[in-house]
């Protein structure tokens, strides 16, 4: 309920605050006039005002725009589980075609994580035909940019076009900076960053040929700040968002967005172990050796304003959708946080 001061505000207008009003509307219809004085000019002198095309525009309002993906075609890596399996399913439901792509198996020793296995990735594809849409499941290492071209080419041939693509595989390592092997810092730098590039490289001639696509680049909340004991990973998180940027720029011209998604701390495979459970906790200014799940969610859900420990993959998947679609033609160079509220500590 209203107080009754901005109540008596709203209906006991003053006669000066009318007249300015009548004032103001004067004013807005010499500008106005001016206006339409000024197009008539251009249309006289042979320069129309430009017109957006359709592909500059996010179009008009209709139901389900920023989740409409019929007839769209996608590429997901890193999809044998987690926030890739996560995306390539949603994105499914919503309509579009999709290729996983994942080594599903041994990446690095600089991998914390248990390797995804080829059972994985195949289960991820039967979740896509349950959605009723197509799926073809691929293993390949983003590291290999050849191989990366072969799927370009085939999924080209075989589906027609690309639409959309989503550079998700990750690795991440837990090791001080001073105390880690060269392979440590080498190989998350290079599946990661160089990966992430790699599937750029790779798949966007495809969508230049067709002069339109859409490109979702992972990166993370690591990526925006330090990461104690895992500088490789929020390096490669980091380099990841000027990429992005980068892209954006240069692709552009061609009707090709390119956006990053931005995870807060997700329950997958990189989450569930004890060094990435009590660094968690560490950055809350506690200290706790050997947490169990429920014990690091517990402390750190008092620290995140959504009160959730972490998210889950499906919590991230919605926004991938929604930069997939013809809604977000507008959007490109953005980051797009998921975090539970992490987002609001940003400087």
């Amino acid at each position: 309920m209203l107080r009754p001061g901005i109540q008596r505000r709203g209906f006991l207008m003053g006669a000066a605050a009318a007249g300015a009003i009548g004032a103001n509307a004067a004013r807005a219809d010499n500008q106005w006039s001016s206006i339409q004085t000024d197009n008539a000019r251009k249309e006289l002198d042979g320069k129309p005002m430009p017109e957006p095309s359709s592909a500059q525009s996010s179009g008009p309002v209709v139901p389900g725009r920023g989740s409409n993906l019929a007839g769209k075609v996608a590429v997901v890596t890193g999809a044998a589980r987690g926030i890739g399996r996560a995306i390539a399913v949603e994105l499914a439901a919503n309509g579009a075609d999709i290729v996983a792509i994942d080594v599903a198996g041994p990446v690095s020793p600089a991998s914390n994580a248990v390797p995804a296995t080829p059972e994985e990735l195949e289960e991820t594809g039967k979740m896509i035909r349950a959605c009723g849409r197509r799926a073809e499941t691929v293993r390949a290492d983003i590291r290999d940019i050849a191989a990366l071209r072969r799927i370009a080419d085939q999924t080209d041939h075989e589906f027609g076009k690309i639409d959309i693509v989503v550079a998700n595989a990750a690795i991440q390592r837990w090791k001080p900076l001073l105390e880690m092997e060269d392979s440590d810092w080498r190989d998350v730098i290079d599946n990661n960053l160089n990966g992430t590039a790699n599937t750029i490289r790779a798949f966007a001639p495809k969508m230049v040929a067709k002069r339109k696509g859409r490109i979702l680049v992972l990166s993370s909340m690591q990526g925006k700040h330090g990461t104690k004991d895992a500088s490789s990973y929020s390096a490669s998180k980091w380099g990841i968002l000027g990429l992005m940027k980068s892209a954006a720029l240069e692709l552009g011209p061609y009707g090709i967005t390119v956006n990053a998604v931005i995870p807060g701390l997700v329950d997958t495979a990189l989450t569930r172990y004890e060094k990435r459970l009590s660094e968690s906790i560490g950055e809350t200014g506690r200290k706790e050796d050997s947490p169990t799940p429920q014990e690091a969610w517990d402390i750190r859900a008092a620290t995140v304003p959504l009160r959730v420990g972490w998210l889950q993959p499906d919590d991230i998947s919605p926004v991938a959708v929604f930069l997939a679609s013809d809604a977000a033609n507008l959007v490109t160079g953005a980051e797009y946080e998921v975090t539970a509220g992490d987002s609001a500590k940003d400087i």
